[in-house]
């Protein structure tokens, strides 16, 4: 190969990866689905209870106004009686062209039944609570643009031996400082609200049909 032809070859290498760069890197394993209680993989976009795993502490998610006194956002609570499954929600990943819910990966949770504040069905990490010194989840969150001004909407599945939990620890964001955090209960005379904890909530998911 002639001097003049390998230079050639070298500068359009070198032109493509300057205009590629992630094509030069070649992509990692995807993180492992999500699975239902049917073993099957979870889609985004449809529909699913979140249920405790531990039985005979209350039944599944819904939103509530107990603590909020009728305004909105609203507070989401683990419904009192076991045997109600809450509302269905929504999985929707960061990137909204992957059709499965994997680990470890950025994702809006919404509820879809609306509510009485029906423009508030995303969950998000609340302001927090001076009084109660501590972060709970909330609605009135927003879906989809992934950056510094959403970074509170954003949560993670990760397993929890053979079950699930809710991580806040969105990298939506690269620059902005972030709790990381498991999603746990934080229990107020009686009443089991959803809220940043170092005792993580094991749940599982449940398809409605």
């Amino acid at each position: 190969m002639n001097i003049l032809l390998l230079s050639f070859i070298l500068l359009q290498y070198f032109a493509f990866s300057l205009a590629n760069p992630s094509e030069l890197v070649s992509a990692g394993p995807s993180p492992s689905p999500v699975l239902d209680t049917n073993g099957d993989k979870i889609r985004a976009g449809s529909n699913y209870f979140v249920l405790p795993v531990i039985r005979g502490r209350g039944g599944g998610l819904l939103p509530s106004n107990v603590k909020q006194n009728n305004s909105c956002p609203r507070d989401i609570i683990q419904n009192s009686n076991e045997v109600q499954e809450g509302l269905p929600v929504v999985f929707t990943p960061v990137d909204p062209k992957k059709g499965v819910i994997r680990l470890s990966t950025d994702l809006n949770v919404r509820f879809f039944t609306p509510t009485i504040c029906a423009r508030e069905t995303i969950w998000k990490l609340g302001t927090y609570d001076e009084k109660l010194k501590q972060y709970f989840i909330v609605t009135g969150g927003v879906e989809g643009n992934p950056g510094p001004l959403t970074v509170s909407n954003w949560f993670k599945i990760e397993k929890l031996g053979t079950d699930y939990k809710f991580v806040f620890c969105p990298s939506v964001c690269t620059f902005c400082k972030v709790i990381c955090k498991d999603v746990g209960i934080y229990n107020k005379d009686g009443v089991r609200f959803l809220a940043l904890s170092d005792t993580p909530f094991r749940v599982m998911f449940k398809r409605t049909f």
